[in-house]
């Protein structure tokens, strides 16, 4: 394992090097990423650890935490309304998604609706094996978005030089050392406590609540050192990208075509449904397109600090979204079952990690 998560690391930090040579948007992530697919699609024998994925998740995590001021927290209560929304387009996007699985791939029922929803990796997997589906094909299906979200929308963003002019900044420009060490502290320990009661993505939110607590009550008061956040981008591409194992898109290649497909309309669709949310609500549409694309809540808000594209109002929509599926597809799931006579709940309920990667 440590020989090829080296010869993955060997592989993706000049991949990161090189675009950031090249000014590529969000360079230290999109290097590894499709270096190490297009290396382990190849063949090669690469792997991403847990413990390094969670690294690169505590990173990332930890630093969106310190955007989250007291006059942030108190000026993000006023978008409750255009939240509730982003939820209710992503259950739509999930729908319609599944919808072209079952009609143009022909995929089971539970396989196509946990495969299409725009949740946490890990924890659709796991309900759809509950319900009799693939959990190989969903996870698949998941991967394969996250990559073509996290690859389109920076460069799109990038060939339009569209850049933030939002205000957000963290609580603290320079690194202080002391504050520091109590940062990494107290963020770890939020995602232990996420981790024990068996939440998803318990090593991004976990941290990102602990850091924005400290931040809110005024006792961050520290930056994140630039070579942490690099390093995490790093981390989690890599993982991203070792996914994409020799015969990946052989496997089921009509599933994968139909879910190639869908995720591009899925991100035009997004992004429109953004422009219009946008003119409702007053947020600025470039941040509103990040909010509401279907993408992961590391990457996303992570390209919004990039692009300096409010960077609180982002990771708010993607928290709150992965959260609320979580918690409602299962139930929605077993509703259309019950109505159209599909098979449910075949298998026990697996455990719950907490290792989702939206």
């Amino acid at each position: 394992m440590l020989r090829s998560f080296a010869v993955a690391l060997a592989i993706g930090v000049p991949a990161g090097m090189l675009c950031a040579w090249l000014r590529s948007p969000l360079p230290w992530l999109i290097g590894p990423l499709v270096a190490c697919a297009i290396a382990s699609g190849a063949g090669l024998p690469l792997r991403g650890p847990l413990v390094a994925r969670h690294a690169g998740q505590w990173a990332i995590g930890a630093t969106l935490g310190l955007y989250f001021t007291p006059e942030v927290v108190g000026r993000l209560a006023m978008y409750a309304a255009p939240i509730l929304s982003g939820i209710a387009w992503a259950i739509i996007v999930g729908l319609g998604c599944a919808w072209a699985l079952r009609r143009f791939a022909d995929a089971d029922p539970a396989t196509a609706f946990f495969a299409g929803a725009v949740g946490a990796a890990s924890e659709m997997a796991l309900q759809g094996e509950r319900n009799g589906g693939r959990v190989e094909t969903i996870a698949a299906a998941h991967s394969l978005r996250i990559m073509m979200v996290v690859i389109i929308l920076p460069f799109s963003y990038r060939w339009l030089d569209i850049r933030g002019s939002d205000l957000y900044q963290p609580s603290a420009a320079v690194v202080v050392p002391a504050a520091l060490l109590l940062l990494v502290a107290v963020t770890i320990a939020g995602a232990m406590l996420m981790k024990a009661a068996r939440l998803p993505n318990a090593w991004v939110i976990g941290p990102l609540l602990a850091s924005a607590a400290l931040t809110a009550s005024g006792h961050a008061g520290t930056a994140m050192p630039a070579w942490v956040v690099n390093s995490g981008q790093v981390l989690i591409g890599v993982s991203l990208g070792t996914r994409f194992a020799p015969g990946f898109f052989r496997r089921a290649p009509r599933i994968l075509s139909v879910a190639f497909a869908s995720t591009l309309v899925a991100i035009g669709a997004s992004a429109l449904f953004g422009l219009l949310l946008s003119r409702l609500s007053g947020i600025s549409p470039a941040t509103l397109v990040l909010a509401t694309a279907p993408g992961g809540v590391a990457e996303m808000s992570l390209t919004a600090k990039v692009l300096k594209l409010g960077v609180p109002i982002v990771t708010v929509f993607h928290v709150t979204r992965m959260a609320a599926l979580v918690l409602v597809l299962g139930s929605l799931y077993r509703w259309l079952a019950q109505r159209r006579g599909w098979p449910c709940d075949l298998q026990p309920a697996a455990r719950r990690n907490g290792d989702g990667d939206d």
